[in-house]
């Protein structure tokens, strides 16, 4: 769960920041948290659009700040990992927000490690990659598996997903159904 609670932790903090009238930006976040500037872009993308939150930028103070008064819902103001967890599985029934009764569901991105040596390849798989782990190593966030494990697939390039072994596994798997099917 250090995936989700440090998510948690950074939405939370972003949230003070910005109640405190201090102005928080993309860039304080990710110094904060030792994230990519693009991580920081997608903690204050998800709070306003997953959790409605009224952000706007201010040029003058080069941050952010709410239009209105604003509260994070319960279930990211809970700091005990359990009660975050068990929360976050009776969301789905108990959390309906506004008269849509709209589901808010947390999506917290899956990250992977591969191993890629074409360049232009890495160009395709830009939008997952959001740093580079070593020689030809490249970490990958993202909210979809399959999309992910298709976007690799239709790539001309020779990957290998290094970790972890589930994605990996279920790469495998999608490889070895479709040349059972197509022989």
């Amino acid at each position: 769960g250090q995936n989700i609670m440090s998510a948690n932790s950074r939405i939370q903090w972003l949230h003070k920041k910005i109640i405190e009238n201090s102005y928080p930006n993309a860039m304080r976040l990710a110094e904060r948290w030792g994230i990519s500037h693009r991580q920081a872009q997608r903690d204050v993308d998800f709070l306003r659009r997953e959790l409605e939150a009224p952000i706007a930028y201010s040029k003058t103070e080069k941050g952010f700040y709410y239009t209105c008064d604003y509260t994070l819902p319960t279930f990211i103001t809970s700091t005990n990992d359990e009660d975050f967890v068990s929360v976050l599985s009776s969301i789905s029934t108990e959390m309906t927000f506004g008269t849509d009764s709209s589901v808010i569901q947390i999506q917290i991105p899956y990250t992977a490690q591969i191993e890629i040596k074409d360049k232009l390849a890495l160009l395709e798989l830009k939008k997952f990659i959001i740093a580079k782990s070593g020689k030809n190593k490249y970490v990958c966030e993202f909210n979809n598996v399959d999309m992910f494990l298709g976007a690799l697939a239709i790539s001309e390039a020779d990957i290998k997903i290094s970790e972890p072994d589930w994605i990996r596994e279920k790469y495998i798997a999608i490889a070895k159904r479709i040349l059972k099917n197509n022989k």
